[in-house]
């Protein structure tokens, strides 16, 4: 009872309620090793996501939300791919077009780049502007191995590459 009367105060005072998501190093042989997690936080200009991870290559990385609740490997085009079962980005209005965060007219999955410092971490908060909180369940948050410019040109999906940490958003 106490704690229903906590979260009824908090929502009554706008404070948004918190996920946190565990994230962990993937393999293409379904090893993974936990790199800590992320925060998913609703905000009224969207979900703010807070990441508090380590050993990342540093650099700018290909941040998305995939459209299913896996981080288990798969084939993909006859190769075993960390992280395949989650699919592709999260494209529920059927765009087939990668065009980054703050263009409707693309996945709703593409999220802004994830940034990590030398030291492997990644802190810095992003805001996913045309996302809610909610819409997050049931889907895998994905980092990338290389970089995203939010296009299809020169390569597919940004050029981001390999998937190399996986969470599921329960």
């Amino acid at each position: 009872m106490k704690v229903l009367c906590f979260t009824a105060l908090m929502i009554a005072a706008g404070v948004a309620q918190a996920q946190t998501v565990e994230i962990a190093l993937v393999n293409a042989d379904g090893s993974a090793k936990p790199i800590g997690a992320i925060t998913l936080e609703q905000s009224r200009y969207g979900t703010l996501l807070t990441p508090d991870l380590r050993d990342l290559p540093p650099g700018v990385h290909g941040f998305h939300l995939h459209e299913k609740p896996s981080c288990e490997p798969a084939l993909v085009d006859g190769k075993s791919t960390p992280a395949g079962g989650a699919a592709g980005h999260w494209d529920p209005d059927k765009t087939k077009a990668h065009k980054g965060p703050y263009d409707d007219s693309g996945h709703k999955g593409d999220l802004p780049a994830l940034y990590v410092g030398g030291d492997g971490k990644a802190t810095n908060q992003v805001l996913a502007p045309r996302l809610k909180m909610d819409e997050f369940e049931g889907h895998a948050l994905m980092v990338h191995a290389g970089s995203d410019n939010h296009s299809d040109h020169p390569q597919e999906l940004g050029g981001g590459g390999a998937r190399i940490a996986c969470g599921v958003v329960r």
